[in-house]
C-alpha cells in the first residue's frame, strides 16, 4: 500500500477544511495534505448563484437522506451536502449569518472555554472582507468576500415591507448589535459570483509548494498506533493508500461525515461498533449523537406578476439575463434564492429569536427538486433553537455505505408547538398589503388555520434548511481545543463540534470555528488575547 507523509492530514476540503489548509500552510516549514472525496470545483453551475439547485444529486453532492422521520409522516427527507472543493459552501445559498451572541456565550458557560462571542468575533472579522468596510462588527481585507445581494427582486422588497406592516422591525445588518428583525441577507459573493471557501482560501493557497490537495479520494479510516492517530487510509480509483500525519489528523467532514469516519475507525459507541464488526479503539458513546438541524416549512403562492426568478430560465428572457450576469455580475442569476429574511420570537419571554424567515422570490418547492409551476414565491420559516435531537449511525462497516441519519424533527413537542406559532407569522406576513400582488393564489399552504391542519402541513412539508451540527460536540466528544477526548493527534474542526446549533445559517460560524482552530493547532495566542495584550502595552 503506497504511503505518503505530511505534517498535517486534513480530511475534507469543505468550509472548514479549506480554511485550515490555507492557514496551516502559511508556515512554509510544515507540509499539509487535504483529502477530498469529490472533484475540484470546476462545475460551472457552482459559480452561478441562482442555479445551486441544479447541483443537487450530482457528482458534487453527497446526496444523503434521512431515515424515516417518525414525526414527519415517516418521510425520508433529502439532505444535500457539498462534495467538492469548498464543500457545502460551493452548494449553499451563500447567506452570511453568524448567529446570536447568546449562542456562543452559552457554549462558553457550558464549559467550551474560549468559544464565547467575544472570543469568536475577531475570527469572524479576520475571515471577512465586508462590502461596507471595517467597523466594530465587520472586517475588511480578509479572504471571504461578503456582499449585498445584486438581484433585488421586487418580491423580496415587498416581503421586507410586508414584514414591517405585520409589526416586525427592519434590520439592516443581522450580524451587528441586534439580530431581531427583517431585511436583506448579506451573501458570500464576489462580483455577483459565489465566493466559496475554495475560492476565498483554498485556490490561493494551492500555489504553495507545501500544500497538497487530492481530489476523488474517499477517506476510509483513521489509522492509530495505540491511542495516537498517525494517518488516514483512503480509496482512490480502486487503490488504497495511506497518508501519514507526523503531527495531526484533522477531520473536516461535517456533521454527518466526521462522526461516520470516527466510527469506521473504531471511535464511537462500543456496542454499536461491535454489532458492525468494527474493532473498538475507544468507546466514545456520544460520537454521532446530539444531531441538530433547523427544520423548515412554509407557504408557497402563485402570482400573475411575471417578476419571479423564473424569468432567468424562460426561453424568451433567459439570454438577456445570462448576458447581464456574465457581463457585469447583475440580474436574477446573481440571486441566492433566499434573498431576504430575518429573525423573530414566536412568543414573549424568549432571550433571543427562535425562528428565521427565508423569503424566496420563486416557487422553490419539493426540496428544490421540482420545476416551479408558475411565477410565485415561497415564504419559509425554520426553528433556530430546536429541542429535538437526532443521531448519525453506521449501516455496516463498509466505508462506502451512506450513514444512517435520523434528525428526529419534532420529537420534542415544544418544537412542533413553536413551529405552529411560526407558521402563524408566515401567514400573517403573506397576507399583508405589500405582498398581495405576489402571494395571490395559495399553492402550498395549510388547509385551514386550525391547529390540526397546520400540524399536518408541517409534518408533510418540513425539509432541512441545511444546517446539521452537534455530532462531535465540544464537551462530549472533543475538548475546547477540538482534540478528540481520550486520543492523541486527532481533532475535529467543522459544524459537528457545535454543542448547540447557532441561531441562523451555519456557514459563517463554521468558517470562524476553522479560523480559531488554526490558531489552536499552531499554538498561537487567540486574537482576543492578542488584542488585549496590545491594548495593555499601548
Amino acid at each position: 500500500m503506497p504511503e505518503h507523509t505530511y505534517d498535517y492530514v486534513i480530511v475534507g476540503a469543505g468550509s472548514a477544511g479549506a480554511v485550515l489548509a490555507a492557514r496551516l500552510s502559511e508556515d512554509p516549514d510544515v507540509s499539509v495534505c487535504v483529502l477530498e472525496a469529490g472533484p475540484p470545483d470546476t462545475v460551472e453551475n457552482i459559480h452561478i448563484p441562482m442555479v445551486f439547485g441544479s447541483l443537487f444529486k450530482t457528482q458534487v453532492d453527497w446526496d444523503y437522506s434521512t431515515a424515516a422521520e417518525p414525526f414527519c409522516d415517516g418521510r425520508r427527507i433529502y439532505l444535500p451536502r457539498g462534495k467538492t472543493y469548498g464543500g457545502s459552501s460551493s452548494l449553499n445559498a451563500m447567506i452570511y449569518v453568524r448567529g446570536n451572541r447568546l449562542d456562543y456565550d452559552d457554549w462558553a458557560a457550558g464549559g467550551a472555554e474560549g468559544w464565547s462571542y467575544d472570543d469568536l468575533l475577531p475570527y469572524f472579522k479576520r475571515a471577512e472582507d465586508h462590502y461596507r468596510g471595517e467597523d466594530e462588527f465587520h472586517g475588511a481585507g480578509g479572504p471571504l468576500s461578503v456582499s449585498e445581494g445584486r438581484s433585488k427582486n421586487p418580491i423580496t422588497a415587498a416581503f421586507v415591507e410586508a414584514g414591517q406592516q405585520a409589526g416586525l422591525a427592519y434590520n439592516p445588518d443581522f450580524n451587528a448589535a441586534t439580530q431581531d428583525g427583517i431585511g436583506l441577507y448579506d451573501l458570500t459573493q464576489r462580483g455577483g459570483y459565489r465566493c466559496s471557501t475554495a475560492l476565498a482560501y483554498l485556490h490561493p493557497a494551492m500555489e504553495r509548494p507545501n500544500l497538497t490537495v487530492i481530489p476523488y479520494l474517499r477517506a476510509t479510516r483513521v489509522r492509530f498506533e495505540g491511542t495516537r492517530a498517525v494517518g488516514v487510509e483512503g480509496l482512490q480509483l480502486g487503490q488504497t493508500s495511506e497518508y501519514r500525519a507526523e503531527r495531526e489528523v484533522i477531520l473536516c467532514g461535517g456533521a454527518y461525515n466526521s462522526p461516520q469516519l470516527l466510527m469506521l475507525s473504531g471511535v464511537g459507541p462500543a456496542e454499536h461498533l461491535a454489532l458492525r464488526q468494527i474493532e473498538v479503539v475507544l468507546d466514545h458513546p456520544q460520537v454521532g449523537q446530539n444531531l441538530q438541524d433547523h427544520p423548515a416549512v412554509g407557504g408557497a403562492w402563485t402570482t400573475d406578476q411575471p417578476v419571479s426568478l423564473l424569468v432567468a430560465a424562460l426561453p424568451d428572457t433567459a439570454a438577456e439575463h445570462l448576458e447581464a450576469f456574465t457581463q457585469n455580475g447583475h440580474g436574477p442569476l446573481t440571486s441566492n434564492i433566499g434573498e431576504g429574511g430575518g429573525f423573530f420570537r414566536t412568543r414573549s419571554g424568549l432571550p433571543a429569536p427562535n425562528a428565521q424567515f427565508h423569503a424566496v422570490p420563486v416557487m422553490f418547492i419539493e426540496e428544490g427538486l421540482a420545476d416551479p409551476p408558475d411565477h410565485g414565491m415561497l415564504l419559509s420559516v425554520c426553528l433556530i433553537k430546536p429541542d429535538s435531537r437526532g443521531e448519525v449511525t453506521l449501516p455496516s462497516a463498509d466505508p462506502t455505505a451512506k450513514p444512517v441519519i435520523r434528525h428526529n424533527y419534532y420529537a420534542a413537542e415544544s418544537d412542533m408547538a413553536q413551529m405552529v406559532e411560526a407558521m402563524g407569522t408566515v401567514m400573517d406576513v403573506a397576507g399583508q398589503e405589500a405582498l398581495r400582488p405576489f402571494a395571490q393564489t395559495p399553492f402550498m399552504v395549510p388547509a385551514s388555520d386550525s391547529d390540526d391542519d397546520v400540524r399536518a402541513h408541517i409534518r408533510s412539508k418540513t425539509q432541512t434548511i441545511y444546517h446539521p451540527a452537534g455530532t462531535c460536540a465540544i464537551g462530549t466528544v472533543v475538548d475546547p481545543e477540538l482534540r478528540v477526548q481520550g486520543l492523541e493527534g486527532l481533532r475535529v474542526v467543522d459544524a459537528s463540534v457545535m454543542p448547540t446549533v447557532t441561531r441562523g445559517n451555519t456557514n459563517a460560524p463554521t468558517i470562524a470555528i476553522a479560523e480559531r482552530a488554526a490558531d489552536l493547532i499552531r499554538g498561537a495566542a487567540s486574537l482576543r488575547a492578542s488584542a488585549g495584550a496590545e491594548a495593555a502595552a499601548g
